[in-house]
């Protein structure tokens, strides 16, 4: 039976690349200010299988940047309060909400092997670089998004290789950890060198005794708090997060079109 949800789509694509859409499973790592725009617009375009994880709650904090993030959601699994919506959209796609904490010791449990593409939106640098070695050596086309926050101008953005990124603070982390580990592989990224610097009034509260999080909902999720754990609570805009998972989800779209 034909979804008339996907029509326009399908007049731009063409009838075979919808099936092998409808036929393509997609895991998306992280779904915050990139991911989940990201994995909305696969589950928009679709593809059939979406697999999304990510260990984290919804915060009040996040209700500028991610989809899912809403003031109704405030304490739920991020891949929950995404997975209803997905099914909103697309109750036919195949969607598995996973709210764990990827990692190299947890990579089993995703089954990775079984993917057509891996998005890559994590946050954590030694997660990522286990991510993005662990995908390339099951021989599964990965695409990454590198650091997205302090940044408001999404015209900046690029997808380019790995290797022949310039400007970013995280692809430079990244490059230099994949060389460590004696990684020589090839991915794209997604990537923009604007840097705004750090605001010198900003005080923010995240991971702080002053953090937004109500008691019915935490960022302790799966036994992780991320906010304390980072050095810097960076500042991020909806139009430049959403733009990099755009590009992100066009990535693997333009690939299953051929």
């Amino acid at each position: 039976m034909t979804d008339h949800a996907f029509h326009r789509m399908a007049l731009l694509a063409g009838a075979d690349a919808m099936k092998t859409m409808a036929e393509t499973h997609v895991i998306v790592f992280g779904l915050g200010g990139v991911g989940s725009w990201c994995a909305e617009a696969l589950a928009r375009s679709g593809i059939g299988r979406i697999s999304i994880v990510d260990s984290d709650t919804v915060c009040v904090t996040n209700i500028n940047r991610q989809v899912q993030a809403v003031r109704a959601n405030i304490g739920e699994f991020k891949s929950e309060a995404l997975k209803k919506r997905i099914f909103d959209i697309n109750p036919g796609c195949a969607v598995t909400a996973l709210g764990r904490v990827f990692s190299r010791d947890t990579a089993g449990d995703f089954e990775i092997h079984k993917a057509d593409y891996v998005i890559d939106a994590i946050d954590s640098l030694s997660n990522k670089l286990d991510l993005i070695e662990i995908t390339t050596g099951l021989g599964v086309r990965i695409f990454s998004s590198m650091g997205m926050a302090q940044k408001l101008d999404p015209s900046l953005l690029k997808a380019a290789d790995i290797w022949e990124t310039n400007g970013c603070p995280l692809a430079r982390l990244v490059r230099a950890g994949l060389r460590k580990r004696g990684f020589a592989g090839n991915f794209t990224v997604v990537y923009s060198e604007e840097r705004i610097p750090l605001r010198a009034d900003a005080e923010p509260a995240c991971g702080t005794p002053q953090c937004f999080c109500p008691s019915r909902g935490s960022c302790a999720a799966e036994g992780v708090e991320w906010c304390s754990s980072k050095k810097v609570i960076n500042g991020s805009a909806v139009t430049v997060t959403a733009t990099a998972g755009m590009i992100l989800a066009s990535l693997v779209i333009r690939s299953v079109c051929g």
